[in-house]
């Protein structure tokens, strides 16, 4: 299986191991912990596995606890919180050689008619004018060096910057706490509105947090801080395909006492709002 975007349904794809209990494949990866995006995708998945079908997922809130070992499997057990007339909720734990490290509070809406308004998407260029990220680091680079290379062959996602990679101290200096990006999955995801629904899950934990780094440091290049995620909160708010484009725009509205606090709103190209994303993150100096 060579296409990034096949991997990425079939990592998604749990087993199902008993009633309530999945288990997910984990990568082995040159990573010192499993990616936060994958476990929050796929402890979706094993709470959607548990509902009906017929009511898409509208929220979800979740903890990260321990980072994830790659390579060694993990299991979600779901609980059944709820089975309303109009709500269903679960609650998801993953566990991982005997330890939990991630918890998923999920709720799903039987779709109904109500009134609509939304704040206007920025004003951006199309994706079809902006170069592919690999594409980017290489003309800067040149030669893209081995770990790099590696990534850019097995991303599941087209990313593209809306605004230029910063390389150096002089060119982040007054630069505000935001970040923008066009993505969407290298290949067909299939039909299944809950596979693409936990892909946009899985990437958006790629790069939420660099909105808080924006001011302090290059996005690409050696790192000043040692990141983890801490939480990651999620609305869903119209039904959307993953392997179609959308703008992740991003912003950081506060950074203290280590911690970073980011937002995001994704947006298709026509430009309606289809997710709202929260996500707070732990900064430390690297050697603290």
């Amino acid at each position: 299986m060579t296409n990034p975007a096949e991997r990425l349904v079939d990592l998604l794809d749990l087993e199902k191991i008993e009633e309530n209990i999945f288990r997910g494949r984990s990568p082995q990866e040159r990573l010192q912990r499993v990616f936060g995006g994958q476990v929050a995708g796929q402890a979706l998945v094993a709470a959607g596995r548990t509902t009906d079908g017929q009511r898409p997922v509208h929220s979800l809130h979740a903890y990260f606890l321990r980072p994830g070992r790659p390579g060694v499997p993990i299991v979600y057990q779901v609980e059944r919180v709820r089975d309303g007339r109009s709500f269903t909720t679960r609650r998801v734990v993953a566990v991982q050689e005997g330890r939990t490290i991630f918890n998923l509070t999920a709720s799903f809406h039987l779709p109904e008619p109500g009134f609509e308004h939304q704040l206007p998407m920025p004003s951006v260029p199309d994706p079809d004018q902006l170069p592919k990220l690999p594409d980017e680091l290489r003309s800067h680079l040149g030669t893209l060096p081995e770990p790099l290379e590696r990534m850019a062959r097995r991303m599941a996602f087209d990313i593209r910057y809306v605004d230029r990679l910063r390389w150096t101290a002089e060119e982040i200096e007054g630069a505000e706490p935001r970040s923008a990006v066009w993505m969407r999955a290298v290949g067909p995801l299939g039909d299944d509105p809950l596979v693409h629904t936990c892909a946009v899950t899985y990437a958006s934990d790629m790069m939420l947090l660099d909105a808080v780094r924006v001011p302090v440091e290059p996005l690409w290049g050696p790192r000043g801080f040692d990141m983890a995620s801490l939480d990651h909160a999620m609305w869903f708010h119209r039904p959307f395909r993953a392997d179609e484009w959308f703008l992740y725009q991003q912003e950081s509205p506060i950074a203290t006492g280590a911690r970073g606090l980011a937002r995001g709103q994704i947006y298709d190209r026509e430009g309606r709002l289809l997710v709202s994303v929260m996500q707070e993150g732990l900064f430390r100096k690297v050697g603290n």
